[in-house]
């Protein structure tokens, strides 16, 4: 398949809510939003980077520019059979895992395009649809919170996963499990702890949560092996898992029970089938998570959540949760606490091009050199 040419941009959606997290307030998503064509057909790929490095280190800026001169130039014009041999030509540069996702998800998009065939059933997906939970961010008063969750439990959620940070954890946390006893409750703390917070621990560990999600540093596995040792509740590893290499270590080591897996953080689908693997060796239930991906990230996720160890109820909620208007044609909703892989070849959704030209920041068209 030869790759003939590539649209890159830039654009911005506004959210639909304030989505606080231990980071900080997002009102709006800038994405880096790419397009590669081949014989008449697109694949679409999705940056989940952010303008400042506040998850890992990869930025917007530095994504596309690593895009634009350096990964692009060297597959554009070039017959590339699978996506076995794009990940060879990219092997070379170190990191920017996120940046090298948007090429390989786009690629695998437009692969599976070539061949007729969804993406789910080249990846090696078991089921149409996926379990779905949701995430809520930070809100204004414990009320506000119990409401929230009410509220997306009547929705039909099979998860409710709040957002701490210190300061605000415990209390939330014991006021929504008193109001829903029974209720599949998580937390998300984004790397916002330290060890030395052994008295909020000690009160999460009694709320019956299914996990505690990355309380510890980012690129961290030690210590949350040893505060996994006096813990009953599982910890989950999201920030720290950049490989296959990572999560075997993570869980050889007792740094975590559970993985939360982002495609587009660990560079693509092929490294997350390999997680996957390591995973479904070692016993391990998995969930696919979220970024406040657009339509196109949306889609690749949900294709990538069929697979066996997706035990969990994911962070593919319903697209309209966040956007007005998505930016790609196809409705990407949930029914009942499962969300339906988007149907057809490729992820199963195109582009709403008028859409997405009034929110395109930048535009660039790269062709062979």
């Amino acid at each position: 398949m030869i790759l003939e040419s590539a649209e890159l941009r830039v654009i911005e959606l506004p959210l639909k809510f304030r989505f606080e997290t231990s980071f900080g307030v997002q009102t709006k998503r800038s994405i880096l939003l790419l397009t590669l064509r081949s014989g008449g057909l697109e694949g679409y790929g999705e940056g989940v980077m952010e303008r400042l490095p506040l998850y890992r280190e990869e930025t917007l800026a530095g994504a596309e520019q690593l895009l634009r001169e350096v990964f692009l130039p060297r597959v554009l014009g070039r017959d590339i059979p699978n996506p076995e041999a794009l990940e060879a030509i990219l092997k070379p540069f170190r990191g920017n895992r996120m940046a090298k996702a948007v090429l390989e998800m786009a690629y695998h998009d437009l692969w599976a395009r070539s061949l007729g065939q969804p993406l789910w059933a080249l990846l090696g997906g078991v089921r149409d649809r996926v379990p779905v939970g949701v995430s809520l961010g930070i809100q204004e008063s414990v009320e506000k919170t119990v409401e929230a969750v009410e509220r997306n439990l009547e929705a039909g959620y099979l998860r409710i996963k709040l957002k701490i940070k210190p300061g605000w954890d415990v209390v939330p946390l014991r006021a929504v499990r008193e109001a829903f006893p029974e209720a599949t409750l998580t937390v998300d703390a984004n790397s916002a702890y330290q060890l030395a917070d052994s008295k909020v621990f000690a009160a999460l560990d009694e709320l019956g949560l299914d996990y505690i999600e990355q309380p510890l540093a980012y690129d961290d596995l030690h210590d949350h092996a040893r505060l996994q040792a006096r813990m009953r509740t599982p910890l989950c590893l999201d920030e720290s898992v950049l490989s296959a290499a990572d999560a075997r270590k993570g869980l050889e080591s007792g740094a975590g029970r559970v993985i939360n897996l982002k495609p587009a953080r660990v560079g693509g689908h092929l490294e997350s089938r390999r997680i996957h693997a390591v995973a479904l060796a070692s016993g391990a239930p998995m969930w696919c998570g979220g970024m406040l991906e657009a339509g196109v990230g949306r889609a690749h996720n949900i294709h990538a959540a069929t697979l066996e160890a997706y035990s969990k109820p994911g962070d593919v909620s319903s697209a309209s949760r966040y956007w007005e208007t998505d930016i790609v044609n196809e409705p990407l909703e949930a029914v009942c606490g499962e969300m339906p892989v988007p149907e057809g070849p490729g992820i199963g959704v195109t582009l709403n091009r008028a859409f997405v030209e009034r929110i395109s920041l930048s535009k660039q068209e790269l062709r062979p050199q």
